[in-house]
């Protein structure tokens, strides 16, 4: 099995938790988090501050256009961070994001009919289980992330 037919299980797994999320008005976690895992993936130092700032700007400052739910202590500490960022930047406040999905949001979803319907194989009201979500960040087919997937599944 080439590595694009194994990521499908996984894609229509975070297609499905995304499309859940959104019922809840929280998609922005799971945005982050998948903005964060691609931010990793920079090799050129030079793109980390752009990148970083970007991130930064649009889930972690006050009043961000889709700011995540975070303590004051990593906010401070996530922006202290990208002024001279490096791959590990935002690992604080990913993981605090992570726990928060995997604590409140993830345990709903595994009780959906969304779930339940990814489960049997079907389709739920019209959103197919393949169907690529739109979102400020677009990401390539999730290849080479290295963090433990099988919360999603």
């Amino acid at each position: 099995m080439n590595k694009s037919h194994a990521m499908l299980p996984f894609i229509a797994g975070l297609d499905a938790f995304t499309s859940f999320l959104k019922t809840e008005f929280s998609e922005e976690n799971i945005e982050f988090w998948t903005a964060c895992e691609d931010y990793k993936k920079n090799r050129a130092s030079h793109q980390l501050l752009p990148k970083a700032k970007t991130i930064y700007e649009t889930f972690i400052r006050k009043d961000a256009p889709k700011e995540v739910n975070l303590d004051f202590h990593t906010k401070e500490v996530t922006a202290q961070n990208i002024t001279h960022p490096t791959l590990d930047s935002f690992d604080a406040a990913q993981a605090k994001i992570y726990r928060l999905m995997e604590q409140d949001s993830y345990p709903r979803f595994l009780r959906s009919d969304m779930y339940l319907d990814l489960i049997k194989g079907r389709q739920h009201s019209g959103h197919p289980a393949l169907r690529r979500r739109s979102c400020s960040f677009t990401f390539s087919e999730f290849q080479d992330v290295q963090s433990d997937f099988t919360i999603w599944l």
